[in-house]
């Protein structure tokens, strides 16, 4: 969700456990002493599922559903660890889009979602969400989508006013029609106003542009190309000489530093999908309100983030499992998930286009129309192939960026070195 997104709102979720259950039970039991069965749902945030499920348990009064929370890492890490253990899985597992490669090869330690009817919704999902759950020509149905992380630019429209920018979402998105045309701008503003950086971190600008290519770090053929692909090159260069230039707050992403960046207003832009609205509003409190507000991103359509719901085989209750996660993922429980505190962009078309989804608005954002604005960079998106070691060769671009924002390196020598890095982390 989101990656997430990568969704992060993990540090706040680290470590918590919520128990949503209208009957008392033991957290090792799968069936309580009076019949009813246990299910659990593991996810790495805030998915907002406490009041879908309270509203299953509705129906399903003879199941209890508990829902544990942990860090992103953690959560992946410990699912591989389960796996490979054979127990301590939940019933319902997420897995963020960016690990679903590495996990989609061991898709036989997971439930087929197909035996319990879930080909009859590939219809249902925006096509490449749909295809990154699936193996076996579609055959294997490993999860159910959750959300997408859309794509789009919340800025400052105060800090763009002390710079002379225009602050009207529908001109500040004319403003860059490419991500050259960002930087450009960028330097306009570090040209007005010294004090604050044009965006929060490289990393993320990084992921935004790399987001939008066809073929990233792999071919199709899962063949790795982060060291000849011109796109790959193309957007570190831009990122690493935009944060050469001063442009980045120099800030590590979803850290405490980061969150401090955000409330203390110290960039004028951010990468942005939709889950980190939320992210955005909790950090700069209601000091922010009304300063932030939300345009187009350069480039058109772009992602960042997003789900699944699987199923692993040890669950004791697949079919119970599949059919909570089959509810968790309808089109009307992912219109009331954006609708809500969390804002995650749904993945079902039918959801992206419901009148109740492209009519929200966010008053935090001066009243941003945001069901518009990520709903059509969705759509508009043409899908980035993810490889099975995608993770692993990314972060060292990342690590990489970082050292040109500290000034301890020149974005050639962070090219060198992350291809370097990328290179060790293919052998493990």
């Amino acid at each position: 969700m989101g990656s997430s997104r990568l969704r992060r709102s993990l540090a706040a979720a680290a470590g918590l456990t919520t128990l949503f259950s209208l009957a008392a039970c033991s957290s090792g039991d799968s069936v309580s002493a009076d019949g009813k069965t246990t299910l659990t749902v593991a996810t790495f945030s805030d998915f907002g599922y406490k009041p879908l499920i309270a509203e299953y348990r509705k129906t399903h009064p003879d199941v209890v559903i508990k829902e544990r929370v942990s860090q992103l890492d953690q959560h992946h890490n410990s699912l591989s660890t389960q796996l490979a253990s054979g127990s301590g899985a939940a019933d319902v597992v997420a897995i963020e889009e960016g690990y679903m490669p590495k996990f989609r090869e061991v898709k036989d330690k997971f439930v087929n979602l197909a035996d319990y009817g879930a080909a009859k919704r590939q219809g249902e999902y925006l096509p490449y969400k749909w295809s990154q759950a699936t193996a076996d020509d579609g055959k294997f149905v490993m999860g159910y989508g959750t959300d997408v992380g859309g794509l789009a630019i919340c800025y400052r429209k105060d800090l763009f006013a002390k710079a002379g920018l225009p602050t009207d979402r529908e001109a500040v998105g004319k403003l860059w029609p490419t991500w050259d045309a960002y930087f450009k701008t960028g330097e306009t503003f570090r040209g007005k106003v010294k004090d604050k950086a044009w965006f929060d971190a490289a990393g993320n600008v990084f992921s935004a542009l790399m987001n939008q290519t066809e073929l990233g770090f792999f071919d199709k053929s899962d063949s790795y190309i982060g060291d000849s692909n011109p796109a790959v090159k193309s957007a570190f260069t831009a990122t690493a000489k935009a944060a050469a230039d001063g442009q980045s707050a120099n800030l590590v992403p979803f850290s405490q530093q980061w969150n401090a960046g955000i409330k203390q207003g110290r960039m004028a832009t951010m990468t942005c999908p939709a889950w980190m609205t939320g992210l955005i509003q909790t950090a700069a409190g209601s000091d922010g309100e009304g300063k932030w507000d939300i345009a187009a991103v350069p480039g058109g359509g772009g992602n960042w983030g997003g789900s699944f719901l699987t199923v692993p085989k040890q669950s004791k209750h697949a079919k119970e499992a599949a059919e909570l996660a089959a509810f968790l993922t309808s089109a009307d429980s992912e219109k009331k998930i954006f609708t809500g505190p969390t804002g995650s962009l749904p993945s079902v078309t039918s959801a992206l286009s419901d009148p109740a989804v492209q009519g929200t608005r966010k008053e935090y954002f001066n009243n941003a129309p945001t069901g518009k604005i990520f709903a059509a960079s969705a759509k508009d998106l043409k899908p980035s192939f993810r490889g099975t070691k995608d993770q692993q060769v990314r972060l060292p671009f990342a690590n990489a960026l970082q050292t040109v924002e500290q000034g301890k390196a020149s974005p050639d020598e962070a090219w060198d070195k992350a291809l370097s890095e990328a290179e060790k982390n293919l052998k493990h």
